[in-house]
């Protein structure tokens, strides 16, 4: 792989943990905005279609939004470390981390949300962060391979 597809994708996966920070803040603070209008409605459509959000539950899920986004953006903070440091210098464990990390994120939340019905929750949040995060891994796959990754590390130890 190129240094410079390398480091254009390192840097996409930077960016992308960037932005996913600012959605987390956006969930912890401004739950209830226009940018969470059809999220919401899903929610309420699925688990309230009766009486729809009362005050008690527009709470419960205000305080549950914050324990959310506040996890969402420690997350993303920790993904940039990695990405930033260890990832960029071709660091095999980073590379694992990040799926690890990434792939037991979605695939719990994604199966509770499909049990429940919250297929919304799925499309509009799982799938793109998937996309988002997982597309750079996918595309610097071949640079962790064993042959590039003994040059890393012994670069890694000489500075």
């Amino acid at each position: 792989m190129k240094p410079s597809h390398f480091s254009f994708w390192q840097k996409w996966l930077t960016w992308a943990n960037v932005m996913t920070i600012g959605v987390g803040l956006l969930v912890a603070f401004a739950g209830n905005s226009l940018f969470f209008d059809l999220h919401n409605a899903g929610t309420e459509r699925v688990f309230f279609p009766e009486t729809g959000f009362t005050p008690e539950t527009i709470q419960l899920k205000n305080w549950l939004f914050g324990i959310i986004g506040g996890t969402i953006v420690g997350f993303h903070i920790l993904m940039i470390f990695i990405s930033e440091y260890a990832f960029k210098r071709k660091e095999r464990w980073a590379y694992r981390a990040m799926w690890t990390g990434i792939l037991s994120w979605f695939l719990i939340d994604s199966g509770i949300s499909l049990y429940y019905g919250a297929v919304h929750n799925v499309v509009m949040i799982n799938l793109v962060a998937l996309i988002l995060i997982g597309l750079p891994l996918v595309m610097t796959g071949r640079a962790f391979s064993e042959s590039d990754n003994m040059g890393a590390v012994a670069g890694a130890e000489a500075s």
